[in-house]
C-alpha cells in the first residue's frame, strides 16, 4: 500500500500535448520590432518636419523644397508604419489563435468561448477593444501552472494589464492625432499635430515592447506547464 500527502486528485494528461509555436514566436517578435524601428523612423521625419516649422523660424527660413521634402519624408513614413502593422497584425493574430488552441488543452476550463473568438473578436467594431483582451487573460490563466503546496490559484496578469491598455491607448491616440495633422491647415496646427503624432510613435514603441514581453512570457508558460505537468515545484 502506498499513502500520498497530496490527497488533491491531479488532473488527466492531454490526448495532445501542445507544440510551443517557437517559429511563430520569433516572427512575430521580429515583426514587433520592425513595427517599432518604423516608429523611429516616424519620429525622426517628424523631428525634421517640426523643426521647419518651428514658431521661431517660421517657414521664413525653409524653401518650398524642403517643406515638400519634409512633408513627403513624413507621408513616407506613415506608409511604411501601416505595412509594418498590417503584416505584424496578421502574424500576431495567428499566433494569438495558436496560444487560445493550445491553451484549450492546457485548461479548457478556464474558456467561455471557442478558440474561433480568438480571431474573430479582433474585426468587431468596439467589442475589439475588450473581447481579446478577456481571451488573453482566459489564455494566461490556462497557461499558468497551479500551486502544488495547496496554496489558493493566484496568477499575475500585469504583462497582459500593461500589453493591452498600452495598445489601447496609442490606438486611439494616435486616431486622434493622425486625423489633427490631415485636417490641418495653418502653420501652427501643422506643427501642433506633428507634435502629437511624435507622441503618438513613442507611445506606440512602448507597446510594442510591451506586447514582445506578453508574446514571450505567455509562450515559455505554455511551454513550461506542457513539457512540466500544470503543477508548479513546492
Amino acid at each position: 500500500m502506498s499513502a500520498s500527502s497530496d490527497l488533491r486528485p491531479r488532473p488527466l494528461l492531454p490526448n495532445r500535448v501542445p507544440r510551443s509555436p517557437r517559429a511563430l514566436l520569433a516572427g512575430v517578435s521580429a515583426l514587433l520590432t520592425a513595427v517599432a524601428f518604423s516608429d523611429l523612423f516616424a519620429v525622426y521625419a517628424g523631428v525634421r518636419a517640426y523643426t521647419l516649422i518651428d514658431e521661431d523660424r517660421g517657414f521664413a527660413l525653409a524653401s518650398q523644397q524642403e517643406l515638400d521634402d519634409a512633408d513627403a519624408l513624413y507621408q513616407r513614413a506613415g506608409h511604411i508604419q501601416s505595412v509594418a502593422f498590417l503584416v505584424c497584425a496578421v502574424v500576431f493574430i495567428v499566433w494569438f489563435y495558436w496560444m487560445r488552441r493550445d491553451g484549450g488543452v492546457l485548461g479548457p476550463d478556464r474558456f467561455r468561448n471557442g478558440p474561433g473568438w480568438a480571431i474573430g473578436s479582433w474585426f468587431i467594431p468596439l467589442a475589439n477593444f475588450w473581447m481579446p483582451y478577456r481571451i488573453a487573460v482566459d489564455i494566461w490563466g490556462a497557461s499558468t501552472r497551479l500551486p502544488a503546496d495547496g496554496e489558493p490559484y493566484k496568477a499575475s496578469f500585469w504583462p497582459v494589464n500593461l500589453w493591452w491598455g498600452l495598445f489601447v491607448t496609442t490606438t486611439l491616440f494616435s486616431r486622434y492625432a493622425w486625423r489633427g495633422y490631415l485636417d490641418a491647415e495653418v502653420a501652427s496646427e501643422v506643427r501642433d499635430a506633428v507634435l502629437l503624432v511624435m507622441a503618438a510613435d513613442i507611445l506606440d514603441i512602448a507597446a510594442a515592447a510591451a506586447a514582445v514581453h506578453f508574446a514571450v512570457r505567455l509562450t515559455a508558460m505554455q511551454r513550461l506547464k506542457a513539457t512540466e505537468g500544470p503543477y508548479a515545484s513546492a
